[in-house]
């Protein structure tokens, strides 16, 4: 199980030196400061950063202790990063060796999730002098065009039985 919403957010609050005042500040703080995080991993989301971190419908629906899914190895980014946004927020310094840790896990974070899409040779790429075929006339002397393997099926062809 990962982190909650409220681990990440008090991390980043001791990261900045304010985890003292994290139980004398009222609540709105902390849901100012989740919903930060909330946007932070959403802007995540839209640079196709996947991290199974469950964002908010809206921030009326926002909860500070619901459970995410978030690797292990990216806490530390996710913490550091949003240090450096709640300290902008609160007009705070941050420590030198906080930017690095900021750095350095998104480094990791973009590192391991960022996912290449997958492509085939195009047809028209030459196969190469060890791709010769056997046989009469039978040779291959481009790639194999490529097969689409994404061809949606209707819903309504779709039969399930029992």
């Amino acid at each position: 199980m990962g982190y909650t919403k409220r681990q990440f957010v008090e991390g980043a609050a001791e990261e900045i030196g304010m985890a003292q005042y994290i139980y004398d500040s009222p609540p709105e703080f902390l849901n100012a400061w989740g919903l930060r995080l909330d946007a932070m991993m959403e802007q995540w989301n839209g640079m196709v950063i996947r991290l199974a971190y469950p964002v908010s419908a809206s921030p009326d629906d926002f909860d500070l202790d619901q459970a995410t899914s978030v690797p292990n190895w990216a806490n530390i980014g996710i913490i550091c990063n949003l240090a450096l946004q709640i300290a902008a927020m609160q007009g705070k310094i941050v420590r030198p060796e906080t930017k690095i840790n900021a750095f350095n896990g998104y480094n990791t974070i973009v590192g391991r999730s960022a996912m290449p899409p997958q492509m085939q040779l195009p047809g028209t790429m030459p196969a190469g002098a060890g791709n010769r075929g056997w046989g009469w006339g039978f040779a291959w002397n481009y790639v194999r065009p490529p097969v689409n393997q994404n061809v949606p099926i209707p819903e309504d062809d779709v039969t399930f039985s029992n």
